[in-house]
């Protein structure tokens, strides 16, 4: 038995061993692919926009559809740049902090934004 092995996510049995690419506890049955780095502490989160371009700290966006804002009677409409976004864990998915001009400060989801 390889003592490297995690315990079972279901049962925390330490009785878990390999079969192919999987881990199986013996106890519960419990089967889950065994990933090294989210045993690690997961590494850096990668954030996409909506057409799978990798995102970075200071990039230009631009917005792909109209979005209504809360309290304001016009949206940021779709093609508005972004410039310097931050990314972020948020709240509900809105993964990058930004300030659009005509609008300050906000967070924007990045299924809503396109690398520019």
């Amino acid at each position: 038995m390889n003592e490297n092995l995690p315990p079972c996510p279901e049962c925390s049995s330490a009785y878990t061993y390999e079969m192919g690419a999987l881990l199986v506890c013996p106890e519960c049955g419990h089967e889950w692919s065994h990933s090294p780095a989210a045993e690690d502490g997961g590494g850096e989160k990668v954030i996409k926009d909506s057409v799978g371009n990798v995102l970075a700290d200071g990039d230009t966006v631009t917005v792909v559809k109209t979005l209504k804002v809360k309290g304001s009677p016009t949206g940021i409409k779709a093609g508005t740049k972004v410039r310097n976004i931050r990314l972020v864990d948020g709240v509900d998915g809105h993964d990058i902090d930004c300030k659009i001009d005509g609008f300050g400060p906000m967070q924007l989801k990045s299924s809503v934004v396109k690398k520019a």
